[in-house]
């Protein structure tokens, strides 16, 4: 085992453990990885501290002692302004770079104006450019929609493009007034007193993202691959997204995939072995078809704001993000995340739903390989909600619940791991 003690982020030495290092795109783990993690704003640390529980519990269950995480703390947020005189400070980036996958809690963004997202900026200090989020219901949690269970999808975005990469600039702003006489020069009309913003969708950007989706399907055996698109008004950009999500899976996935008049008319509608559908969707349909039928869809591919909104209007379809994973990945990088809010109002009461968290830990488990203990988190946490020991944000809407604290939530689930 490597020892790093020596090392130090932020004032802080690292424990014993292994770094993780990465070969073609995928983790390489050892029996002991060093694992940054970030609290998180508002309700961040009391969730944290139950999602420790629950994923170190999972891996004594599975592995008996022959793996272990060294946790490491490294700071972003609140936490890390109030205690270094930064949002992100240097050390937190070159502890993350250094041991390739971290885990993080909620974190503060303003709205409208002062510092800019530091989930976004740190998607794009890292280059992670896949933002992977799972959608699949748990018997039992509380649902707007009658038939829950039919929706199960892993949606693939885009997380580096779009309008989040961050280009636009105000009113009355020397930029704005620029750009908006450059687009006169080209015959093109915009009132004064706009805004600005630029959306760059590139084929690079687009077939990398493409290219992780087809390949998670052909993976874990799942029938489709759709991408979601608005390209019938954005033809350049969106439209555009789709063209080369077809060309990528026709250049390197030529034996492994079909399209659906391929499939109909060589196949009759039956999916040969191996072999995955890429279709197309325009996104305002896809709203409506994780609605109407969601079965039909099982990977999703998307550029970065129609991923946004539709990972979370699916995620309403299951209970919500209280209990939604998400994970940003790259080359050389992957940090899991909780996909809500800090919620600060509740802010150290004990009180929120841990499960966002706690799933993307076990999202973090299966990417390090850590399958055994991946499926011990699900299914435990599927008994705990089953028997109606839940949070309150469950709480209050099931007939007979049980309404446990973040903490007691945590110690449930782990209760009923079996292993």
């Amino acid at each position: 085992m490597t020892q790093m003690s020596d090392k130090k982020f932020n004032g802080l030495s690292v424990p014993a453990g292994e770094k993780i290092r990465f070969a073609d795109g995928k983790p390489q783990c050892p029996d002991r990885p060093i694992i940054p993690f970030i609290e998180g704003d508002g309700t961040g640390p009391d969730i944290w501290q139950a999602t420790k529980r629950v994923l170190d519990a999972a891996v004594i269950k599975a592995y008996a002692g022959k793996r272990s995480i060294a946790w490491f703390e490294v700071f972003a947020g609140e936490k890390a302004n109030k205690h270094f005189g930064s949002w992100l400070p240097e050390d937190s980036i070159k502890a993350i770079r250094e041991f390739g996958v971290a885990i993080k809690g909620p974190l503060t963004t303003p709205i409208g104006g002062g510092m800019r997202s530091l989930n976004v900026t740190l998607r794009q200090i890292f280059d992670l450019y896949c933002c992977v989020r799972p959608v699949k219901y748990f018997a039992g949690v509380p649902s707007p929609v009658v038939a829950p269970e039919k929706l199960d999808v892993v949606i693939f975005r885009e997380n580096t493009e779009d309008v989040y990469a961050g280009i636009e600039y105000p009113i009355d702003s020397a930029e704005a007034k620029q750009l908006i006489e450059l687009i006169a020069s080209f015959g093109k009309t915009i009132r004064p007193d706009s805004g600005i913003g630029i959306k760059p969708i590139s084929r690079f950007g687009s077939q990398r993202l493409v290219r992780r989706a087809i390949q998670y399907a052909l993976e874990h055996n799942r029938r489709t691959v759709t991408l979601v698109h608005k390209g019938n008004i954005m033809k350049f950009t969106e439209g555009a997204f789709r063209d080369w999500g077809y060309q990528l899976a026709a250049s390197e996935f030529a034996s492994s995939w079909v399209s659906e008049e391929t499939l109909h008319t060589e196949f009759q509608d039956r999916l040969p072995p191996g072999k995955v559908i890429v279709n197309d969707r325009i996104a305002d349909s896809m709203f409506q078809q994780v609605l109407s039928r969601p079965e039909e869809y099982s990977v999703l591919a998307t550029a970065n704001l129609n991923g946004d909104y539709l990972s979370d209007a699916c995620a309403a379809q299951v209970g919500g993000l209280g209990i939604a994973p998400g994970a940003n990945i790259g080359d050389d990088c992957a940090i899991f995340e909780a996909t809500h809010g800090t919620a600060p109002k509740y802010a150290g009461l004990d009180m929120v739903n841990p499960g966002s968290v706690i799933l993307s830990g076990a999202m973090m488990l299966e990417f390090l390989g850590w399958v055994e203990a991946k499926e011990i988190v699900h299914d435990a946490l599927g008994k705990t909600i089953q028997k109606k020991t839940v949070t309150y944000d469950f709480a209050r809407m099931m007939s007979g619940a049980t309404q446990l604290r973040t903490s007691e939530f945590g110690l449930a689930i782990i209760d009923n791991m079996v292993g």
